[in-house]
């Protein structure tokens, strides 16, 4: 038996991915990048990282003894360093391979935290201004090495060239750009200086600028935090003055930010005006000196939004972009930290300045309410301060519960500007619970002020501290009481009379949001299951919540309208009075509503027009 031969097995060719570095640069330019500005942040920090490599090399070498130097004439931008530099070996494995980094060389790798560059794709950007990258360098790992020089260029090809030693006669590194004409915006030298001072204020080696007319610093002094002061005063005046320069206002207060475990120094300004709830700043971040990002939101948490923070660190990672921080653990302990640290400042601002804490809860009792929520010991420590509006206008729940043992609650902004007047008359004290977090926090009064009782406030309360009218005036408003039901029947609303202060508010309209909702389903549930289902709904109907028209005996008004004896004027006044009051609770008017208040005006009128002709 002859079995069938087996095909032979192709030949395998293994290719490389081919790298159109020209549509790479316009990726990162549209899609990593921000701006083409960040070529100078990248040159600085591959320019940092040399340096710390050459003080790993060199332990002993005097502090200030290697540095940057920057140059910028308008037809070319270069930056020296007087770092570790690269071996020819070096140039071609990193400088000519997209996405290696040149910190992985010999020994280096186990030191990458000492280093701010991750990704090695940072030199790419300085084609987003130039075509073409001149690299001359000499390394510092041996003795007498020669300089080699590197030419990139837009289209993906590179030259490699060795040098003698005299080409660079001190170990380090020179990059060179030749800008292109559209990329004058980001390479003049008075943008380039301005740039260096943006992303390198803070470095930690000596960096200068000279555009040909000498030479200037660009970070002449440490960050703040790391001056020493004759005085905490002194001290707290400087960080003040560095908080109003970098984000332009007077702090209210600075609170400095020190956690060893991830290096990180810095300050908090507190804001001196309040916020738009729910807006947050971002927060100026530097990496071991190097401005990362002026937005980075995710350094605090959400309720922090009352303060702005300039931070240097040496633990957190920036993203690919090196915009942003990379969300992992250490950002997610280091945020826990900083709160936590925002939190006992408030507790010293409680415990040592009280006039410090009241301009503080002045602008932001918003931001301290929303932490208060979770925050028991905030809670404990606070809550007696926080300004809420009541029926005694805005004040302290402290003090507002030292005139009212029983505390009411309303569920919602509407309900209490519908019963505030006529409570406060009836000496009840309410609170707006309406607002963000207002009536969670006057719940919890009892945890601080045991003796304190709060409720939510039920319409039924408020109508029990109304006084009733006597029985002859009762029976003699009977007839307008019965038309006037009939009147606003379609709004679910009964009618009562009563007496209560002020006199000038002919008419009390409580109907809570909750109410009205409950009317509406019940409705529509009504109208479209009809037959056995819509009798059933309807009988259940009758014991959902209704509306109440409180008319009020006192007021010269009703008195007139309830003694009316003519069917269409008594319904008219009616409706007038509910549109009135409607009015007056500053809800939002339904359509229907809106209409009876504009058909009860015209018919008044025209009954006043007929009369008086």
């Amino acid at each position: 038996m002859n079995l069938p031969e087996t095909p032979p097995t192709p030949a395998r060719t293994d290719r490389t991915f081919q790298v159109d570095l020209r549509g790479l640069v316009d990726l990162l330019s549209h899609h990593l990048y921000s701006s083409p500005r960040v070529y100078l942040r990248e040159l600085l920090q591959n320019a940092v990282d040399a340096l710390t490599a050459r003080h790993t090399l060199e332990p002993d070498a005097p502090a200030g003894s290697f540095g940057i130097r920057l140059y910028a004439d308008g037809a070319q931008v270069r930056v020296e360093d007087d770092g570790v530099g690269l071996t020819e070996a070096d140039v071609h494995t990193f400088l000519a391979t997209i996405g290696r980094s040149s910190k992985r060389a010999e020994k280096i790798a186990e030191q990458r935290a000492d280093f701010i560059g991750q990704f090695g794709i940072g030199l790419l950007s300085c084609f987003l201004v130039a075509d073409e990258i001149h690299v001359l360098s000499r390394s510092a790992r041996t003795p007498d090495a020669p300089a080699v020089e590197w030419r990139g260029r837009g289209d993906g090809s590179y030259t490699v060239r060795v040098l003698p030693a005299t080409a660079r006669p001190r170990p380090g590194t020179t990059v060179t750009l030749t800008p292109r004409s559209d990329a004058g915006e980001w390479t003049r030298p008075g943008q380039v200086h301005s740039l260096a001072r943006h992303f390198g204020s803070l470095l930690r080696h000596p960096v200068t600028f000279d555009d040909g007319t000498g030479a200037a610093s660009v970070n002449p002094e440490p960050a703040p935090w790391a001056r020493t002061h004759p005085t905490p005063g002194a001290r707290s005046r400087a960080l003040a003055a560095y908080g109003k320069e970098v984000f332009g206002f007077e702090p209210l207060d600075t609170i400095e930010l020190d956690l060893p475990a991830v290096g990180l120094k810095g300050i908090a300004c507190v804001l001196p005006e309040t916020v738009p709830a729910g807006r947050r700043h971002g927060h100026r971040v530097h990496v071991k000196g190097m401005l990362l990002s002026e937005q980075a939101e995710e350094i605090l948490p959400e309720w922090a939004f009352f303060v702005r923070c300039v931070v240097d660190a040496e633990s957190l990672r920036p993203t690919a972009s090196r915009e942003a921080l990379y969300e992992d653990d250490t950002l997610a302990a280091v945020r826990d930290a900083l709160a936590e640290r925002l939190r006992a400042w408030i507790a010293r601002a409680a415990a040592s300045d009280p006039g410090l804490l009241h301009r503080f809860l002045q602008a932001h009792h918003l931001a301290v309410k929303s932490l208060a929520v979770h925050d028991d010991e905030i809670l404990r420590m606070l809550l007696p301060w926080l300004p809420f509006e009541t029926t005694d206008g805005h004040t302290t729940l402290d003090e507002f519960a030292r005139t009212h043992r029983t505390v009411l609650v309303t569920s919602s902004v509407e309900e209490f500007r519908q019963v505030a007047a006529i409570a406060s008359a009836a000496g009840l004290g309410v609170v707006n619970g309406g607002y963000t977090y207002d009536r969670e926090l006057v719940h919890r009064l009892p945890e601080i002020r045991p003796e304190a009782s709060v409720a939510d406030l039920d319409p039924a309360t408020l109508t029990a501290h109304l006084d009733p009218v006597d029985r002859e005036t009762e029976l003699a408003a009977a007839a307008y009481l019965a038309q006037a039901r009939d009147a606003l029947a379609v709004f679910d609303c009964d009618v009562a009379l009563r007496t209560f202060q002020p006199a000038s508010a002919p008419a009390l309209l409580v109907d809570s949001r909750e109410a009205r909702h409950e009317r509406t389903r019940s409705r529509l549930a009504r109208e479209q299951e009809g037959g056995l289902w819509g009798d059933i709904l309807g009988a259940l109907h009758q014991e959902a919540p209704r509306a109440q028209l409180i008319l009020n005996q006192l007021n010269p008004l009703v008195r007139t309208a309830v003694a009316i004896d003519e069917p269409e004027l008594a319904r008219t006044s009616a409706e007038a009075l509910y549109g009135q009051a409607a009015l007056l609770s500053r809800r939002p008017l339904r359509p229907a509503e809106s209409s009876l208040i504009n058909r009860s005006f015209l018919d008044l009128l025209a009954h006043a027009l007929r009369k008086d002709s």
